[in-house]
Parts: C-alpha cells; sequence; structure tokens
C-alpha cells in the first residue's frame, strides 16, 4: 500500500509500506476513504518536534472496514467508519467517564499500541485500528456522499473545537472569543455557535478564514494580538470582556490571549497542542477567578453526539477543507497549509 512518511523537516515522501494485517483479536483492519493533514502535523514538519526516524503520519480518517479480529463485535467488514485519533479500550475508568482520550491503553497512529505492536499514520490506504470495538463509529448508511469532508472532521478538528467549547463551559447567551483561525479554531466557532452563544468573536487575520469564521457564527473579527487585541474586544464589548475564551494554538501567546480576553470568573477552554515551552499565570488566574480546562479531545465520547447533526446537514464543518489532493500530492498538501495557502487539506487514496 501507500503510506505518507516524514524524513525530515519539509521533506515529506508517499511511499509504498507493507499492508497492515490483523495482530491482536480486538484490532479492524479500515480501507482509507478519505484522510487529512492536521495543524499539528505541521510542527514536526517544520522542525518544531523534533524526531530522529521517518514518522509515518497522519492521524484523522474515515473509510470501510475490511477485517476484524476475533474478538471484534461492534463493527464489521462493510461497515464506513469513523475513526478518533486516538484508540481506546472502552472499558477503563477513564473512558467509563468520558475521556477515552486519557484512556489505560491508549494508543495513536502512526506509533504502537500498549501491546507494542505497529499502527502506521492515517495518511495511508490501509490502516490497523486496535481496540477497534472501542474506537471506531459506525456511520448508518446510506449517506450522501457529499458529507464525506463533514464527516473526517468529526475524526478530529470538529470533536476537538467542541472540546475547547464544552471545557470553557461555552451555553446559550455567552460572549465567546477564540484564539486561533486554524481548522480547530474555526470549529470551535462553529461549536461556540451550536451551544448557543450570543455573540463569537474570532481572532484571525486572513480573510479567508474570517470569512469561513463568520459562516460558522462569528459575529465579530479581531485582527489584533496581544495588548491591541485584548483592547479591541473590550472596544467591541462596550468596555467588557468575554464570558468565555477558546484557545485553540498551543502556544504561550495564544494562551495569553485567551486568558486577557475572559472577565473576573471567566472561563478558558485550551485544546492546542502544546509547542514549546507553556506555562500558567496561576497569580492571574488566582485573583481573577478564571478557570481553565481542556487538554486532549475526547473524539470518541463525542462524535456519537455530533454525527447526528452532520448527517441532518446542521452543521457542515467540512467547510474547513479548501483543498483536495490525491495521497500521491501529501506533499504539497503540507506545504500549502504550511505556507497558508489552505486552512485543512483532504487526501483520498
Amino acid at each position: 500500500m501507500k503510506s505518507t512518511f516524514l524524513h525530515a523537516p519539509g521533506d515529506i515522501r508517499v511511499e509504498e509500506a507493507p499492508d497492515p494485517v490483523i495482530l491482536a483479536p480486538g484490532d479492524a483492519i479500515v480501507r482509507v476513504t478519505a484522510a487529512c493533514v492536521c495543524g499539528s502535523d505541521l510542527w514536526p514538519y517544520r522542525g518544531v518536534r523534533q524526531f530522529g526516524h521517518p514518522i509515518s503520519m497522519g492521524h484523522e480518517l474515515i473509510g470501510v472496514v475490511e477485517a476484524v479480529g476475533a474478538d471484534v463485535t461492534t463493527v464489521k467488514p462493510g461497515d464506513f467508519v469513523i475513526s478518533p485519533f486516538s484508540f481506546s479500550d472502552g472499558t477503563c475508568q477513564s473512558c467509563r467517564a468520558g475521556f477515552p482520550s486519557a484512556c489505560d491503553h491508549v494508543a495513536f497512529f502512526g506509533s504502537t499500541d500498549s501491546s507494542g505492536l505497529p499502527t502506521v499514520g492515517a495518511q495511508s490506504e490501509l490502516a490497523r485500528i486496535p481496540m477497534a470495538d472501542g474506537s471506531l463509529v459506525v456511520v448508518p448508511e446510506p449517506f450522501d456522499q457529499a458529507l464525506v469532508p463533514d464527516l473526517l472532521t468529526l475524526a478530529d478538528v470538529m470533536s476537538t473545537g467542541h472540546h475547547a467549547a464544552v471545557s470553557a463551559g461555552v451555553g446559550r447567551g455567552d460572549v465567546v472569543v477564540v484564539v486561533g483561525d486554524g481548522a480547530v479554531g474555526l470549529s470551535g466557532v462553529l461549536a461556540a455557535s451550536r451551544l448557543g452563544a450570543e455573540r463569537i468573536i474570532a481572532m484571525s487575520r486572513h480573510q479567508d478564514r474570517a470569512d469561513l469564521a463568520r459562516t460558522f457564527g462569528a459575529t465579530d473579527v479581531v485582527a489584533e494580538r496581544g495588548d491591541e487585541g485584548i483592547a479591541a474586544i473590550r472596544d467591541l464589548l462596550g468596555g467588557d470582556q468575554a464570558d468565555a475564551a477558546l484557545e485553540c494554538v498551543g502556544t504561550e501567546e495564544s494562551m495569553d490571549q485567551a486568558i486577557g480576553a475572559v472577565r473576573g470568573g471567566g472561563r478558558v477552554g485550551y485544546v492546542g497542542v502544546p509547542a514549546g515551552g507553556s506555562r500558567l499565570p496561576i497569580g492571574v488566574l488566582f485573583s481573577r477567578n478564571i478557570t481553565v480546562g481542556g487538554g486532549m479531545a475526547p473524539a470518541r465520547q463525542y462524535i456519537p453526539e455530533l454525527l447526528p447533526d452532520v448527517l441532518s446537514g446542521a452543521i457542515r464543518p467540512g467547510l474547513v477543507f479548501d483543498l483536495e489532493l490525491p495521497l500521491d500530492g501529501a506533499a504539497e498538501a503540507y506545504a500549502a497549509m504550511d505556507e497558508r495557502r489552505a486552512i485543512k487539506t483532504l487526501l483520498r487514496p
């Protein structure tokens, strides 16, 4: 099969790799219908995250089950499925509490599972999914094939944007600031709108992303950053600040921006994958009674909640994909996102 590997910063190659096979009785083999490039994939691509050997890339896919292990009971060959970016057993305490991304046996694409067995990256023609019963979600068929991009977002970005909004306690009537205008931030705008926020301020310097943010429900756009950005938000709100902020980038600066945007007693939901050093200003949080929550999104928990709205067309998160390429075009997919020529790129094997 063909699979995508990062050999060095900026060096993406689509190469031949062995077809994955069932290695454990809880496995499933999925033929990939669509995968994509994530903003977090850009950290090693840019050399921000170091690595010493070629990396099997990608962690978002939808596709059709080709084979299952002897212990798998919830999916079968022929099922169309969504795989979240993390694999989970569905039975441990964390999974039972609704946080499968913190599963005791959590595993990821392009790595090894808790038994040390290899998994391939999602930017491939086929993928082995360990713990299939706890990980995969079946999509009822038939469905409109035009929904493929929307379904794919549930594997990560839409679920992650939703987690930011949930972690920030976004509810009806709230004023929300979204820091970050990548696919996760834009999904956070859509999630805040879906949860009933009355006013949503998207922080964006890019016209195409600002336009999509408005399509998703943003009422205002602020281009300024830092203290100027905080002042611009106050100006928009007549001297007030937001009830909640969604941090969707992963840098110290973006967290400071989110914290500075909310009122006393406000809430910050953070989902940006940390890049480099990071810290929380505990003194500020203490003195202003600001709550910070979030982390790695429990996508497997959210997919069943969000799936009906995607199937009905109530939400169209797939609009974050503004470039589609064949799998062989993976190098261009990364370059386009790195150079901000694309918000998010969909790959079809």
